[in-house]
């Protein structure tokens, strides 16, 4: 394999930049008012995209998966550091067809087909569970700088979509994105040290892989944060490369979303940029 050139250099060891993204972030003409919009702010919300009873099939599948006795020890099933509370359950489309059959009907592929200018595959999906009172954060960053590092993801031609499966309101821990920040690539600082994943995967203030508090004060008084809530059924799709996080869940409601992360066909991942070993197929799947 001809390894693609490396123009989003990261995990330096002097101080990181932010550099403009050579890359489009709309891989075609946008049109409709929609993704012209995802164009400019990196991301779109559409309410009702399944219906109540697929839902609740979904919401039956975390009980189901968290308390199968054969996944106990399952790496795939992440819980909260120092709880039994699950966090993610990965490769959810692999473990729940009632999950991938609600995936398929909310019209995420054909968004991301659209989004990517390519057919699609998936890179990654998961089920991300805060329960209420012990639902930890994730910190900000930017999924294509770990995917790019740890993973081997030549370009950010990739795009998530996260699922609500219950309401995401400003009180549990919703999604906060800094609109315009996927046009900026933010360099991350520190070496990968092997088997990071395991340490990333449950921690809610990350050493590796984020930017710096400069860095992301600088971002947050240039483009702002709005946060992302929806009913349960709704979707927000958004790019790769944009500067995201959410906060814990000390309120009585949990909040969960399905999550998948589509790369296009041409954007396949290859060695990692950081040169560490790749991660296990349940966080990056490699299409033979």
């Amino acid at each position: 394999m001809t390894l693609v050139e490396d123009v989003y250099t990261t995990r330096v060891s002097d101080e990181p930049r932010v550099i403009g993204r050579p890359d489009p972030v709309f891989w075609g003409d946008p049109t409709t008012a929609e993704y012209a919009d995802f164009d400019r702010r990196g991301y779109l919300h559409r309410e009702d995209v399944i219906g109540d009873a697929d839902v609740g099939a979904c919401l039956a599948e975390i009980e189901r998966i968290q308390h199968d006795s054969a996944l106990r020890d399952d790496e795939r099933i992440v819980r909260e550091d120092g709880s039994d509370a699950v966090r993610s359950i990965f490769d959810i489309l692999e473990l729940s067809d009632a999950v991938r059959r609600v995936v398929e009907l909310s019209g995420a592929y054909d968004i991301a087909r659209d989004v990517l200018g390519s057919d699609v595959y998936v890179h990654q999906s998961r089920l991300n569970y805060k329960p209420g009172f012990r639902g930890g954060a994730f910190y900000w960053h930017s999924d294509f700088e770990t995917w790019h590092a740890e993973d081997g993801m030549p370009r950010p031609r990739a795009v998530s979509a996260s699922i609500a499966l219950t309401g995401n309101t400003e009180y549990n821990g919703p999604l906060m994105i800094m609109p315009g920040t996927q046009r900026s690539f933010v360099q991350c600082s520190g070496a990968t040290p092997d088997d990071f994943y395991r340490e990333s995967l449950v921690t809610t203030t990350p050493r590796i892989g984020v930017p710096s508090e400069r860095v992301i004060t600088d971002m947050w008084q240039r483009h702002g944060i709005e946060v992302l809530t929806g009913g349960a059924g709704s979707m927000t799709m958004f790019d790769c490369n944009a500067l995201h996080a959410s906060g814990g869940n000390i309120s009585p409601m949990p909040r969960a979303n399905v999550f998948v992360v589509f790369n296009s066909v041409e954007n396949v991942v290859q060695a990692p940029y950081s040169g560490s070993a790749p991660r296990p197929s349940f966080l990056a799947k490699r299409p033979r």
